[in-house]
């Protein structure tokens, strides 16, 4: 790669191992491979429309009895096939997440392989839900095996490669300088990709409010949005936007934060706690209007999905009501790679296998520009909440093992919020280890008849390269169900097709602090999680979410 900074990055060798291996299978272009013959589900050349049966279940509890009644409710789902070409606009595209997603996806795009001190590695897209796991679709009635397919294969999605890149940063370096900045990718796919980056050129100037970041950031800091005035800085987002998506011929942009972690604005009557209080807050430039807030007041003013990579609350209240009243999409917040995920899954095993956690302990350290902003105290408390929240559904949902909450206690104590296991979350940065976090875990629980049980988990991993393909799901979900339109199918109901709630659950899989509909439970398990977007996606073509009875292995 070229030393001078002032380069076109043109000059790099052309790859020697280009299309040496064939494409990836995580990488490849399959078409539409899924046709459901039934007659729940009709297709045409715009739509695929299905027919689908909403089954719970009435619980009412009358002197220590249960009274269940079952429920079903018919719905119509119609999702548009035609994929729209898709700009993903970052903010912090200049930044470690930004400039790997970028990269990758360009030596995807390329199919440029290079060498590593294993040998030869190919681009892919292993990491991503969508690109690189599956589902299972039914049984071969011949063999009665399984018949498995790739997510991505469910309905029509953007294909990774034809998303058109774009974004802001307060840094102002060149993008193919900006990925040797990061140091995540290995120096030969570097050299290789670097001509493609700079042909991306350099983001777009950023805002930048000191307060809401860590003061360490400030040096970066060379490419901002000039003044002061928030409704102005408003306006040129909403400006950028538009000329992007002009630009491009874009149907569709969806706009993601992968900017530093903000500090938690305070949520103030009068200021942010409506729709026209924030607008208006907007207007007269009121200091606890953070530059995240800024960002998805734009994109939900354009009508383009905005979803929040970071743990801030962005989502003050006044978003999600403007975004309800625009019905533009939201989704959010903080993405969920490596601890926060596994914690989701084993915290939920012990509880569902009958064991009590006592206390869960996690430590972090890692030397990214992610870490250097956390080791600010109040970027850090952000992150905290979002990782301290995760085992909460997990805990309520099992009152043999932990008191639930007491009626009528005291708003604040323990008996208001109920019997919890201890939590404490600890990041520190050092910068030595770069971007290649370490974790460590440890569950202490009570096992049978005062038993104790000490689990600890060592997890290293390197954390753009876990998080990147994150962004990814949640822009090509973004996408897709911008596309997918629903109705009440009950007898005698008139209703017309409408797009789904502007906050968008179904992307929780990804979130460690899932943004979800006002006065909803939020779902922190991932099975559920992932369960849950599962049963939508084949809802969306006539099938039934996935059964594990496998009655008729059980019966003669």
């Amino acid at each position: 790669m070229s030393s001078n900074a002032n380069g076109t990055g043109a000059n790099t060798p052309e790859s020697q191992l280009e299309s040496v291996l064939p494409i990836h299978p995580t990488a490849a272009r399959r078409g539409n491979p899924i046709v459901v013959q039934s007659d729940l589900t009709s297709y045409s050349n715009d739509y695929i429309t299905s027919k689908f049966t909403n089954r719970g279940a009435d619980v009412a509890v009358v002197e220590g009895q249960y009274i269940v009644t079952p429920t079903a409710k018919q719905y119509e789902f119609q999702t548009a096939r035609k994929v729209a070409k898709t700009g993903l606009m970052m903010v912090g595209w200049g930044g470690n997440n930004g400039s790997t997603l970028s990269a990758t996806i360009l030596a995807n795009r390329h199919n440029i392989v290079w060498h590593t001190k294993g040998g030869i590695q190919q681009p892919n897209y292993i990491g991503s839900l969508l690109r690189a796991s599956t589902v299972r679709l039914g049984t071969d009635p011949s063999t009665g095996k399984d018949i498995y397919v790739p997510i991505s294969d469910v309905l029509p999605m953007v294909h990774p490669n034809d998303l058109v890149l774009g974004g802001w940063d307060i840094s102002g370096l060149r993008m193919d300088e900006a990925m040797k900045r990061a140091q995540v990718l290995d120096y030969d796919l570097q050299r290789q990709v670097a001509p493609y980056m700079a042909e991306l050129g350099a983001p777009l100037p950023s805002i930048y409010y000191p307060d809401f970041i860590a003061a360490n950031q400030e040096a970066r800091a060379d490419n901002v949005v000039p003044g002061t005035d928030k409704q102005a800085h408003l306006e040129h987002l909403r400006a950028d936007i538009r000329r992007f998506k002009e630009q491009h011929g874009l149907e569709r942009v969806i706009v993601f934060w992968t900017a530093n972690t903000e500090r938690y604005s305070d949520i103030i009557p009068g200021v942010n706690d409506t729709a026209d209080n924030l607008l208006h807050a907007i207007k007269t430039s009121h200091p606890e209007v953070s530059p995240s807030t800024l960002f998805a007041v734009a994109s939900i003013l354009e009508g383009e999905p905005f979803v929040n990579g970071a743990p801030q609350n962005t989502f003050v209240p006044g978003v999600i009501e403007l975004a309800e009243r625009t019905r533009s999409f939201i989704g959010g917040d903080d993405l969920k790679s490596g601890q926060t995920k596994l914690k989701s899954v084993f915290a939920e095993f012990l509880v569902n296998a009958g064991i009590k956690p006592l206390s869960i302990a996690s430590y972090n350290h890692l030397g990214n520009n992610d870490g250097h902003n956390l080791s600010a105290e109040p970027q850090f408390k952000s992150k905290e909440i979002s990782k301290s929240s995760v085992v909460d559904d997990m805990v309520a949902a099992n009152p043999l093992l932990f008191r639930p909450p007491q009626e009528g206690a005291p708003k604040g104590t323990k008996a208001a919020k109920g019997e919890h296991p201890d939590h404490i979350v600890v990041i520190k940065y050092v910068p030595a280890v770069g971007d290649s976090k370490r974790a460590i875990d440890e569950y202490y629980s009570e096992i049978f008849c005062g038993g104790r049980s000490t689990i600890n988990i060592f997890n290293e991993c390197e954390d753009s390269l876990l998080a990147t393909p994150l962004i990814l799901d949640l822009a090509i979900l973004a996408e897709l169900l911008t596309r997918v339109k629903y109705r009440d199918a009950s007898p005698g109901s008139k209703a017309e097709f409408a797009p789904l709630y502007p906050v968008l659950s179904l992307l929780s899989y990804m979130l460690k602090a899932p943004l979800v509909k006002p006065g909803t439970d939020v779902v922190n398990s991932l099975n559920r999680q992932r369960n849950a977007l599962e049963a939508f996606l084949k809802a969306c073509i006539g099938l039934e979410g996935s059964s594990d009875l496998l009655l008729e292995t059980r019966i003669w």
